[in-house]
């Protein structure tokens, strides 16, 4: 059985392209990404970790995301709002993503 029919990757296999997130236009496709575990990948669940803690102002936090993830704050914002739809993040760490579902549902019901 060759590493493509078990579903890994095949040996040699190219790095996502350069100037995108992950390797797809979008930056955000819904399959497994490369370090997945549980259907998220190393990035992926990065962005969770940082989610998870208790920030003292705003920029600590932008600059932990800056520094750790090596992306901008939109960037990462972005991200996450796809985390917070996706079945796997969800099942990974169900408290972070269920409080921030229901902030983000305050937020929009206000505008």
């Amino acid at each position: 059985m060759t590493s493509a029919e078990s579903g890994g990757p095949a040996e040699g296999a190219a790095a996502p392209e350069s100037g995108t997130e992950s390797g797809t236009e979008s930056g955000t496709e819904s399959s497994p990404r490369p370090g997945a575990v549980g259907g998220l990948g190393d990035r992926d669940r990065a962005v969770l970790a940082v989610e998870r803690r208790s920030w003292p102002a705003a920029g600590v936090k932008e600059r932990v995301i800056r520094e750790r993830l090596g992306m901008s704050p939109t960037r990462y914002y972005q991200l996450l709002n796809v985390l917070l739809d996706d079945p796997a993040a969800l099942a990974h760490d169900p408290v972070t993503v269920n409080r921030l579902r229901r902030i983000r549902e305050t937020r929009r019901s206000h505008r």
